[in-house]
């Protein structure tokens, strides 16, 4: 083949290469993907995320990212992340065990390439689609293992009916994010006068509701919804128009609760739990986390200002349990299941405050109107509030969740007050 002959198809690639509007399109498909898996896989979404931060790498203009790096929302999460590493300085455990805790911290380093990407970019929206989608098929295939276990991956769980992949904690937070994060879009179309879009939703948003309360849910999930949907009355609607909203969610609760017998269960459970704790001394779940969250107490007052240091949990619980036999006494965690807690035994109040930091700017990003702004503002609350019975911005999948969902709807939230409009129509008051 003669060389004018390869000529063409090589300044094909090179002009592809170079094509800034191709290369953001890879990057939307693949931010669009790690949505869509996140539900069921956590291999692929590990996968799809470097693909997208390396698509976006090669049309960054470097400058503006430079600058976006000066702002709060970008450089608080870069700090907590700094202050991991530089915790394992003082940390006196294994250095393996120093490094993978480090490793859930990382995911917040993605945060402002999402906001500087979706800040660009006009398919933000469709990464919510993808990941309400993803989440409504999972809904279906739980009812499916609900009435046939051996369809679930996970047919070895006696406390995970419906549950197809992973747990029925990840589940139910998903579930509870659709389900509020519908409402404003299914008032929104009352409003319009729009009933079959708007019944769409409401369906939809009743099944997520329906799936928690008859099959399986979490308890932290449970619990936070009413705080989420408090959120949204006051925020985005009259007292009027949030004491009906309330009396509608109260008499749903009702109903649900004399026909579920799998949702007044959790509340029996949960007193029955404490009961047999502190008067039998037994083995439960509340029982087990109040001694966690007893000794992580003692843990922050032995070094209250830079903790003991990154990956110390797990040594810490571990001498606390010598000479114990005592199984609440003795049992040894590497999480003491709750965000702040895991936070502050290893980096002390100094990684308690560019936490909490974090946190109040990324709610303050979106005190906006509009459907980006209500997502993000729920995506934050949900993590902040959960992260009280469990380190969810450290897990996997609720970190994911975070991080995603907050990246793209700041980014798409920071493009619309540039515009000076709404992330999306206002709804009317």
């Amino acid at each position: 083949m003669s060389l004018s002959a390869a000529a063409p198809p090589m300044s094909l690639v090179r002009r592809s290469w170079r094509d800034r509007a191709l290369w953001m399109t890879i990057a939307d498909v693949f931010a669009i993907l790690a949505a869509f898996t996140l539900p069921w896989s956590t291999t692929l979404v590990a996968i799809f995320v470097p693909c997208w931060l390396g698509a976006v790498a090669l049309v960054m203009d470097w400058r503006a990212y430079g600058r976006l790096l000066k702002q709060p929302i970008c450089y608080l999460p870069f700090a907590l992340v700094g202050l991991a590493l530089v915790g394992t300085l003082w940390s006196d455990a294994a250095w393996g065990a120093r490094l993978y805790a480090i490793a859930p911290t990382l995911k917040l380093l993605v945060l402002p390439g999402l906001f500087y990407h979706f800040e660009r970019s006009s398919r933000g929206m469709w990464v919510f689609v993808a990941f309400l989608v993803s989440c409504a098929l999972l809904m279906v295939v739980s009812w499916l293992v609900a009435y046939d276990p051996s369809l679930s991956l996970k047919p070895s769980q006696n406390d995970a009916r419906g549950v197809f992949v992973k747990n029925y904690i990840d589940q139910s937070q998903e579930f509870a994010l659709c389900a509020v994060a519908l409402v404003y879009p299914f008032l929104r179309l009352v409003r319009a006068g729009k009933f079959w879009q708007s019944l769409l939703l409401g369906l939809i948003s009743v099944c997520f509701i329906d799936t928690m309360a008859f099959i399986v849910t979490s308890r932290t999930a449970i619990v936070t919804m009413p705080v989420m949907l408090a959120v949204f009355a006051l925020v985005h609607l009259r007292p009027r128009t949030s004491l009906i909203i309330i009396g509608v969610m109260i008499a749903l609760v009702g109903l649900l609760w004399v026909t579920t017998t799998d949702l007044r269960w959790g509340p029996k459970r949960f007193l029955r739990d404490y009961q047999l704790y502190k008067t039998e001394q037994r083995v439960t779940s509340i029982g087990l986390r109040l001694e966690f969250w007893q000794k992580s107490l003692q843990f922050i007052s032995e070094a209250p200002v830079i903790g003991h240091g990154t990956g110390s949990l797990r040594g810490l619980y571990e001498r606390a349990a010598n000479g114990h036999s005592d199984p609440l006494q003795g049992d040894i965690i590497s999480n003491p299941h709750n965000q702040t807690l895991n936070v502050a035994v290893q980096w002390g109040m100094l990684g308690v405050i560019l936490l909490y930091a974090m946190w109040l700017v990324h709610l303050l990003l979106f005190r906006g109107e509009g459907l980006v702004a209500w997502i993000g503002l729920l995506v934050v609350v949900q993590n902040i509030f959960t992260s009280l019975f469990n380190s969810h911005l450290f897990d996997f999948h609720e970190g994911w969740m975070y991080v995603l969902g907050v990246g793209v709807a700041g980014g798409m939230t920071r493009a619309a007050k540039q515009r000076g409009l709404p992330a999306a129509p206002v709804m009317s008051r």
